[in-house]
């Protein structure tokens, strides 16, 4: 890892606490953002707020990728790809009942237990990926 990367990712972990404080403080919610995702086009109360979320994250990912496209690395490519990933996630986040941001960054944070346990499980299943990746190199 290079000094910049390093950098790089502390300044974005910043930014991703300071935004799930922010989400906090002004609109009383938490940053989960499988759950924002998935009630912004339910209707209910909130919505403005869960779209405006969903925007300002495609609308920043995209000014990103358009700036500086090697700092996405390369992950999953093709429409195709991302869909899977996307089907993937979503029904992982509803069988872990959040995803990473929420009980990462905003479910420890509280200190709530089913949080620590996810995380834990989210770590561990990244972990022994990576080992069985690895070994099949």
């Amino acid at each position: 890892m290079t000094e910049i990367a390093a950098i790089r990712g502390l300044c974005g972990g910043a930014l991703i606490g300071l935004a799930a404080a922010v989400v906090l403080v002004v609109h009383g919610r938490i940053a989960g953002v499988s759950g924002i995702f998935g009630r912004a086009l339910d209707g209910g109360e909130g919505q403005p707020f869960r779209q405006g979320f969903v925007a300002g994250m495609v609308i920043t990912g995209a000014i990103a990728a358009a700036v500086a496209p090697s700092a996405f690395g390369g992950g999953v490519r093709g429409l195709p790809g991302l869909a899977l990933a996307g089907l993937l996630v979503g029904i992982g986040t509803t069988l872990g009942n959040g995803c990473t941001s929420g009980h990462g960054v905003c479910g420890i944070s509280r200190l709530s237990p089913r949080s620590i346990a996810a995380v834990a499980t989210f770590m561990l299943t990244a972990a022994l990926t990576v080992a069985i990746a690895g070994a099949h190199r």
